[in-house]
């Protein structure tokens, strides 16, 4: 139980890390970046990664089944 609780808020953690950084760079729209050149650009990145991770993090510690 405190694994997952842990998992969790590692998750959160990442997943708010990398969305903040996904959104501040929705600037790059009006710069000049078309929406695939900004989708291609984020998979460059770190914070797109951090993203996806944390994301992963907080979908396994809410449907890993637990241990009867």
């Amino acid at each position: 139980m405190i694994v997952r609780f842990v998992m969790l808020t590692i998750g959160f953690g990442l997943a708010a890390a990398g969305g903040i950084s996904v959104i501040a760079y929705l600037n790059y729209i009006p710069a000049g970046l078309t929406i695939i050149e900004y989708i291609l650009f984020i998979f460059q990145r770190s914070e797109g990664a951090l993203l996806v991770l944390g994301l992963l993090l907080i979908t396994g510690s809410i449907y890993w089944p637990e241990k009867s």
